[in-house]
């Protein structure tokens, strides 16, 4: 793996270990292989009014809106308690335009202890979310250089796309050539809440779909460096992704459900990462 020396690969996905500390009590956040943080944006932003989250069959829509408290005391509150317990470190970011994206870079890079930043280029419902509507692969790749030109160079980037099996090759060759050093395949996908509101939609309903893409890129694209992400719940589905070709994997909705959901699959990855299902 060269994108990030990972311990193991199982990561936590954007905005589903909450700051680190919720996860404590089922796991130590040092033994992940990556936590990756909810993505932060230039200002706080409170979120969207409950209610945020909706059984589905086989997953769940979400409409949190990228609650997040601002970069700034991200920097001051949040990322100092990761740092200093040893973890590994990605940041998320998420930025309404490129100049909200290199400026998120600027300050990010500069506080010490991160080890990547994830851009987020798949925001399910970014037209009504105030972050940088990526509807093709140019934008995401104009999101991902403006934020490689400010960030140290030994700060990798990972470009989080959304699992769109027509786009997602040509979007992961654009954002790579743009300087990200990895991809992440995928993020939830567009949805409805209940009532109607623009959502995602995560959990197992989407891992086939988030699956199939990471084989397109691999087979399409196969010095690219995937992260596969969407509907992963065990070990045994891990080595789906890992077997493809993905180096690792990030869980998600499946902590939701249980906590407990990312320690079973280090010790199991870590016994036998690519171990055969019975």
């Amino acid at each position: 793996m060269t994108f990030l020396d990972l311990a193991n690969p199982v990561m936590v996905a954007a905005g589903c270990g909450g700051t680190g500390r919720e996860l404590t009590p089922y796991v130590d956040p040092a033994r992940l292989g990556a936590f990756v943080t909810r993505s932060v944006t230039t200002t706080p932003r409170a979120g969207n009014a409950p209610p945020r989250i909706a059984e589905t069959p086989s997953g769940l829509v979400n409409a949190v809106g990228l609650q997040n408290p601002g970069v700034d005391e991200f920097i001051a509150g949040e990322l100092p308690w990761l740092v200093e317990r040893g973890v590994t470190v990605v940041v998320s970011i998420a930025g309404g335009s490129l100049g909200e994206y290199a400026e998120l870079a600027r300050r990010v890079g500069r506080a010490p202890g991160v080890s990547a930043v994830e851009v987020n280029v798949s925001a399910p419902a970014a037209d009504v979310s105030g972050v940088f509507d990526v509807r093709e692969p140019f934008h995401a790749g104009g999101a991902v250089a403006a934020v490689r030109r400010e960030l140290p160079r030994d700060i990798p980037v990972l470009a989080k796309l959304r699992s769109d099996l027509v786009r997602v090759v040509e979007a992961a060759r654009t954002v790579v050539d743009a300087g990200a050093a990895a991809v992440v395949v995928g993020n939830a996908l567009p949805a409805a809440m209940p009532d109607g509101r623009p959502g995602g939609l995560s959990g197992p309903a989407v891992r086939p779909l988030a699956l199939r893409c990471v084989a397109e890129v691999r087979a399409h694209l196969p010095d690219v460096e995937v992260v596969g992400c969407g509907g992963i719940s065990s070990a045994e589905e891990a080595r789906s992704f890992l077997g493809l070709g993905a180096v690792a994997v990030q869980v998600g909705t499946a902590l939701l459900h249980d906590p407990t959901t990312v320690a079973r699959m280090i010790d199991d990855l870590t016994d036998d990462p690519l171990e055969e299902p019975a």
